[in-house]
């Protein structure tokens, strides 16, 4: 027995295997440390030996028939550094037994030895995991409450293929890797342990050695269901299943409530900036304040859902969420899991739904995220020409790995399973479509068959909504998809995408061009809002005016509109009454409801003093007149997605800069009939054709004096004769406002 080995007696297990185990480089802790068979002199007995470099003495503790008389045995010391041994001649097997320590400062203390009890994965878990299609992984991964053999503990969990060694580290055991080394389950690259007596709240992290060049590292869980409070990282213990949800009712009526002949109308938030307590250092909201304030607000304006900027895990508060580090981990900056359940089932039970936006197409480098995970590029591709964007700073995901794309669709159904949202929407999906993207010549790989397409990523995104809309029928599964990619909308069976819906970027943006302009200059400009109807029904698009369009100096929606003040609000209640008779469901940041003058700041709130004056309570009024009228009007929310339920009246008056169109209904009877005058200029005896020659009952009119505007209105109404006119076989005459949208109803 040499020095250099600081071995300080004999043992039955191999010196070297002692020697890798104190210095952190066992790569199988359960096959020296525990209870074992031995032989001694030709006889069985057991060994129990332990790893507790804080111990000063340790005893087992063994409750053979009375368990009111343990019988207690010290350990032997073994090694300097804390290996303890003790040796049960005659025994034949194992036994159940604690251990009690007394430190150096004579604290004494007893627990049960994780290094006794048996794997919690099944070997069906690993197969599943294996290839990728365990679509309930966050049950079995991750860090979860269990008892095993009536103890109660923690089962910890985490895929790591390359590492040499993985330990959980935490307060529990001082941060020190060679404490609780976990077991590697064959050759899954799957690690675990059952620590027993932690508890819920319990920080921890996972100390990962790698076998390149023993890289080390302390790594978040990518299945932690809570994590620290930033600027802290580590993951906390969860139990997520005790929450009693009471959404029953909305639940049942989700699938009619979703569908594509129903009005959506959706209020996009930032939890983190829609309001906060001034009075308390400008902190954020807690989910629980946020459910009531939120519902209280949008009750009064019937929006039918809420878009949650990310809520997932994410460091650095900046990103506004898109830089996800934890995947199955609501943001602990408003509060806990559970908090987050009662937001979403409190805006359930007041008939709003809640979609979140999800975040598959790329991930930070941050240390103790997902990057460079196991010493190796595992979730990434190592090649930068795929598995680096550049615009970001960020990684992008390896979706040709299985476990990779397990990881996701896991995450994916996760949200919608523990949480009950309602739909995800899909970040930057072009940017996982190309291998292009945003990249120069030579900056990219082609793909197996020299195209700029992502097989393996456009086969992800397919089976994600397969899986989606299979296991959870109603949810809505909504792309950020800004090319003329076929089919995004489309089901997958002929060869689309599967989404539910796909945002309209080409709109968003051809129509805030025209509404920037002068309008002395929007006649040669009529065309960008007539080009969307060209591609309208190609697919199930969203209408957005979204939180990119109001940030990085592109001014908030109302400071983005020409002329005077008076002006400025005419033009947006116009392009917001535009937005909802326009075919497509419809999306509205935070903000630009009352008119927001700023353009948006995600560390401060909302100007909510604004609504103290009466153009921004009155443009507050024109939204919610408009999400009435939206959502009883079916003739603007059945048939948003064929041709059949638009028809041009006339967009030939460029010079007028006028257009006027109808709605329609499934019932082609039911529909509308919208005038838009997007000049200053009101327009007196102007003649539009009509379906038919009855009474058309004004419905609606953003000039009205209750909205801010001039009174020009034509209320109540007006008949319509029998004169041809504009391919139409009936025509009235109305006074077009200035800078407004009239909508009228045919009542016979």
């Amino acid at each position: 027995m040499t020095a250099k080995t600081k071995l300080l007696h004999k043992t039955t297990a191999a010196t070297e295997e002692v020697e890798l185990l104190v210095k952190g480089e066992h790569s199988d802790p359960f096959h020296i440390l525990g209870a074992h068979l031995v032989t001694m002199d030709g006889n069985p007995a057991v060994a129990i030996r332990a790893f507790m470099p804080e111990a000063a003495q340790a005893w087992a503790v063994r409750n053979r028939e009375a368990p009111s008389e343990p019988e207690v045995r010290e350990l032997r010391r073994i090694h300097a550094d804390g290996f303890f041994e003790l040796v049960y001649p005659g025994e034949a097997q194992v036994f159940p037994y604690r251990l009690r320590v007394r430190d150096h400062q004579g604290y004494e203390w007893e627990f049960d030895d994780a290094y006794r009890f048996p794997p919690v994965l099944s070997d069906f878990d690993l197969h599943l995991m294996g290839e990728g299609t365990h679509y309930k992984k966050y049950e079995r991964m991750g860090a979860h409450l269990r008892e095993v053999e009536g103890v109660r503990g923690v089962a910890f969990a985490l895929w790591a293929p390359n590492a040499k060694r993985v330990s959980v580290v935490g307060n529990f055991n001082k941060w020190d890797g060679r404490r609780h080394p976990m077991r590697v389950r064959g050759g899954s690259g799957i690690w675990e342990i059952f620590i027993p007596e932690l508890s819920e709240g319990e920080t921890y992290k996972y100390e990962i050695k790698s076998h390149y060049n023993d890289f080390l590292c302390l790594k978040a869980d990518p299945y932690a269901f809570s994590s620290e409070v930033r600027p802290k990282t580590a993951s906390l213990v969860a139990d997520i299943n005790r929450y009693q949800w009471h959404d029953e009712d909305w639940m049942a009526n989700r699938q009619a409530r979703q569908g594509l002949e129903a009005p959506l109308s959706i209020y996009e938030v930032h939890l983190g900036s829609w309001r906060r307590v001034l009075e308390e250092n400008n902190r954020m909201l807690t989910y629980r304040e946020l459910a009531q304030q939120l519902v209280d607000y949008l009750g009064g304006t019937g929006f039918t859902h809420v878009e949650l900027l990310p809520v997932m895990e994410h460091p650095l508060d900046e990103s506004w969420g898109y830089q996800v580090t934890g995947f199955f981990a609501p943001t602990s900056r408003h509060g806990l899991p559970e908090d987050f359940m009662y937001f979403v089932d409190y805006l359930h039970q007041n008939g709003i739904g809640v979609i979140l936006d999800w975040v598959p197409a790329h991930f930070p480098s941050d240390a103790h995220g997902l990057a460079f995970f196991d010493g190796t590029h595992l979730y990434e591709h190592a090649d930068p020409r795929r598995g680096e964007h550049k615009d970001w700073g960020t990684h992008i995901f390896n979706f040709g790995r299985n476990e990779v794309r397990n990881f996701l669709w896991t995450s994916a159904l996760f949200w919608l399973e523990k949480y009950h949202v309602d739909g995800l929407r899909v970040d930057a999906v072009a940017s996982m479509l190309y291998l292009d993207y945003s990249r120069q010549p030579g900056e990219w790989v082609p793909n197996q068959y020299g195209g700029n397409e992502d097989l393996d990523a456009i086969s992800f995104i397919k089976r994600f909504n397969e899986l989606a809309h299979e296991r959870h029928p109603g949810v809505l599964t909504i792309a950020e998809e800004s090319t003329a990619w076929p089919g995004v909308s489309r089901p997958t069976y002929v060869g689309g995408l599967g989404f539910s819906l796909k945002w309209n970027m080409g709109w968003m943006h051809d129509t805030l061009l025209y509404f920037s302009k002068d309008p002395v200059h929007r006649k040669y400009h009529q065309n960008d809002l007539t080009f969307s109807l060209l591609y309208a029904f190609n697919e199930n698009f969203e209408l957005v005016l979204s939180h990119d369009e109001v940030v990085h100096g592109k001014k908030a929606l109302l400071s983005k509109m020409p002329g005077d003040v008076w002006q400025m609000f005419a033009n947006l209640r116009s392009l917001y009454a535009y937005l909802f008779t326009h075919p497509g469901k419809k999306l509205l940041f935070m903000g630009g409801e009352f008119g927001q003058w700023i353009e948006w700041n995600a560390t401060k709130s909302l100007d909510w003093n604004l609504l103290e004056y009466d153009p921004h309570r009155q443009m507050k009024q024109l939204i919610s007149d408009l999400n009435a009228i939206y959502r009883t009007e079916p003739a603007l929310h059945e048939v948003d997605f064929e041709y059949t339920g638009f028809d041009w009246i006339d967009f030939h008056d460029a010079d007028h800069s006028i257009l006027a169109f109808v709605r329609r209904a499934k019932d082609r009877s039911r529909y509308l009939v919208v005038v838009c005058n997007f000049t200053p200029v009101p327009q007196e005896h102007y003649r539009i054709g009509v379906p038919e020659a009855c009474f058309h009952r004004e419905i609606l009119n953003t000039d009205s004096a209750q909205y801010g505007g001039s009174g020009i209105t034509n209320y109540p109404g007006i008949g319509a004769a029998p004169q041809p006119w504009q391919s139409q076989p009936c025509s009235l005459e109305l006074t077009l406002p200035p800078l407004g949208v009239v909508v009228l109803r045919p009542e016979r």
